[in-house]
């Protein structure tokens, strides 16, 4: 296991073929300021520019995810101030980021905690684990992305409660509405994380980047385009030596070897 070095906010683990980014706030129960976000959205790029890592797991540790914005550094800002340094603006290299990232959620994952859980491509809650959006008792509403995402995959009756009233949600609760993949013991929830994107790192990694992006065009393109997209996806990949790979490993019966290529 390698430890990335130059992080003051988190800690980054490289075990290829995965890494783990782990919030490392725990005195303010990880609230996301602006520089925590700077420093994962940072570790993100490194990571998706190195070859060795095929997933990632983000993580607040054991006992919790994230508890919410830096509220004691937006307090007294004004409109003009939030709007030039653009706070949530900066979350969209999360966003970005190509390959498969997994939330391995104990604890609170409310206000922007919530959202960043949300902005992964899969989420692994320990069964302590709640969710929630309770901005508006802030007298705001969620910001990076709370009441897009909510109903995007919960539906809009389960949004609007969560939006509207701010009452956080039980990990149970959350996987019956689809926000999560899978709830287990709190204890065996980073390593539950980190054993599924072992898995996902197996997979031929061009594929993999091209069937994230063509499930996440669902959300945003009408139907028409996103399978023109998913179809120029599908015949692209038969351009690449993991294609061949992956066929001839089946008809031989064997485990495929994947390159990236």
């Amino acid at each position: 296991m390698i430890a990335a070095m130059g992080y003051e906010l988190i800690a980054v683990e490289i075990e290829a073929p995965i890494a783990t980014i782990t919030l490392n706030r725990p005195k303010v129960l990880n609230a996301l300021s602006p520089d925590l976000v700077r420093e994962i959205n940072q570790a993100l790029q490194e990571q998706d520019a190195d070859e060795r890592v095929r997933a990632v797991v983000v993580t607040g540790g054991p006992r919790v995810f994230a508890a919410g914005a830096d509220i004691a550094d937006m307090a007294d800002r004004t409109a003009a101030e939030q709007l030039q340094r653009d706070q949530v603006g900066r979350w969209a290299g999360i966003t970005a980021f190509t390959k498969p990232l997994i939330a391995a959620v104990n604890g609170y994952a409310l206000g922007g905690g919530c959202e960043l859980a949300l902005m992964c491509d899969l989420i692994v809650a320990g069964d302590t684990a709640r969710f929630g959006q309770p901005e508006i008792n802030l007298g705001i509403i969620p910001g990076a992305g709370g009441t897009q995402r909510w109903p995007r995959t919960a539906g809009k009756y389960a949004a609007m409660e969560a939006v509207l009233a701010g009452t956080p949600i039980s990990a149970r609760r959350a996987h019956q509405l689809g926000l999560v993949n899978r709830v287990v013991p709190a204890e065996m929830t980073i390593q539950v994380a980190q054993r599924m994107a072992r898995q996902l790192a197996e997979k031929p990694p061009l594929a993999l980047r091209l069937a994230k992006e063509s499930v996440l065009k669902a959300f945003e393109t009408p139907l028409a385009e996103g399978l023109a997209s998913e179809r120029r996806s599908f015949y692209f990949l038969f351009s690449t030596e993991d294609q061949k790979e992956g066929m001839h490993a089946f008809l031989e019966k064997r485990k495929g070897e994947f390159k990236g290529r």
